[in-house]
């Protein structure tokens, strides 16, 4: 494990009680310099393991909370008329944070939602035609409810593409949630949380990831996966290039975290699920698909 990295797992653990494989994913992500969507039911510890996220690496924070009603510029921002200058000045929106958390997305419309898409995509939003830069690093945690539950409004296969991984914390175990029942309320303890790695260290990670070595048999192996999925007939479209950067992208930062400096064929396999299966749609377009069973030793792939 990366010793730079062992502080802020451990915290974190603290606060999401038997998760801790969910936290070095969580954090994989935000070191593969990717967004994240956090997929279950309320009050599982969504908004919680965010908060401790943005606290532990002390970066600036920003909640939205997505309801049927928000607008645009709820999220991005405003210009506002000044009288005594005679000019309009432009006012921020949440959006302009290092961590925000984009909080039940999937309870605003699709205009709303995709509000988000230039900001995860280029780190910037263009307002009237100006284009403002936003704050680096800039990492965005979404949370969506099931989407059975009332009020929801399903995220668009562009939306989803934004997002590098997507997580479900699902319920603790019995030990876990007898700690959590019987220990100090949550929210009083993130008050006292203090950070464990500084920003400007953790660009530096974010750095260190691109330089993780993936040999080339590595990446053919990555290539097999995607033309898998390109022409199974279980899908109705396989995985994107950019799918298969994010692959690569995320298995490295795994390989950091567990303190390596190459990729090993285990780490694309692990971080696979949680890159593919939001990106995947069963041909019988009932609902998004994982890889769990596509994922093949790296011995059994053939390699060109």
């Amino acid at each position: 494990m990366n010793t730079q990295l062992t502080p802020l797992i451990d915290q974190a653990g603290q606060f999401i009680l038997g998760k801790e494989h969910q936290i070095k994913l969580s954090l994989t992500c935000l070191l593969a310099h990717g967004h994240l969507l956090l997929e279950d039911l309320p009050g599982v510890g969504k908004t919680i393991l965010s908060s401790v996220l943005a606290r532990s690496l002390g970066l600036e924070f920003s909640r939205i909370q997505f309801t049927s009603d928000l607008l645009p510029a709820d999220i991005l921002g405003v210009s506002v008329y000044e009288r005594e200058s005679g000019n309009f000045n432009f006012h921020p929106g949440p959006v302009f944070s290092q961590v925000v958390l984009a909080d039940e997305i999937n309870r605003a419309t699709p205009k709303t939602q995709s509000a988000l898409l230039e900001a995860m995509e280029e780190e910037q939003v263009t307002i009237e035609g100006k284009t403002y830069t936003l704050p680096h690093p800039f990492f965005v945690i979404a949370t969506q409810n099931p989407s059975y539950q009332l009020g929801t409004f399903p995220l668009p296969e562009s939306q989803l593409d934004r997002f590098l991984m997507v997580v479900s914390l699902g319920y603790p175990d019995r030990d876990a949630e007898r700690q959590l029942l019987a220990g100090r309320e949550r929210r009083e303890m993130l008050q006292e949380l203090r950070p464990v790695i500084t920003p400007e260290e953790l660009t530096t990670l974010q750095h260190q990831v691109k330089a993780v070595y993936a040999s080339d048999a590595l990446i053919d192996y990555v290539q097999a996966l995607l033309e898998f999925s390109r022409h199974s007939p279980f899908y109705l479209n396989g995985l994107s290039p950019r799918a298969g950067l994010a692959l690569l992208s995320a298995a490295r930062a795994w390989a950091l975290l567990h303190g390596r400096n190459h990729v090993m064929p285990e780490d694309v396999q692990l971080v696979l699920p949680y890159v593919a299966a939001h990106r995947l749609q069963l041909a019988d377009d009932r609902h998004h698909a994982g890889m769990e069973a596509t994922v093949k030793p790296f011995s059994e792939v053939a390699i060109p």
